[in-house]
């Protein structure tokens, strides 16, 4: 992908490049719903490469280097909570096929948080979340 983002909406570009891959789609929407790392400049400046679609020149998409996170966050040059830190693991292990330990993983996760894997995972499943209505 180039570099591109002029008016980037991030979650659009990131849920534009996934469209399809269910498991791409269940870890992108899950690091999106955390809502966590995508405000992070360092993140976004690191992991996260955007660029035109070649399809039809104008959608903005955007792709997130998961593995580089992971290698950059084991690391510890990518300092976060546990919480943070988890949540990011099990979205590059969804999206980016990175083995995970669940009971590392898992635990310590909070109630929202664990609603918020439970929906990626049945989302990775095929069962896409019914969209929200405003």
């Amino acid at each position: 992908m180039t570099p591109s983002g002029a008016g980037l909406s991030l979650p659009a570009a990131l849920r534009a490049c996934a469209r399809g891959i269910y498991p791409l789609e269940a870890g992108v929407d899950l690091l999106i719903s955390h809502a966590c790392w995508l405000h992070r400049e360092d993140f976004q400046d690191e992991f996260i490469h955007t660029g035109i679609s070649i399809t039809d020149g104008a959608t903005t998409m955007a792709e997130i280097d998961w593995q580089a996170a992971i290698t950059t966050l084991d690391a510890r040059h990518l300092p976060c909570s546990g919480g943070e830190e988890r949540m990011l693991r099990l979205a590059a292990s969804l999206a980016g096929g990175i083995p995970v330990s669940l009971r590392d993983t898992l635990t310590g996760i909070d109630h929202r948080n664990i609603e918020l894997v439970i929906t990626a995972i049945m989302h990775a499943w095929g069962q896409r979340p019914e969209p929200e209505i405003p």
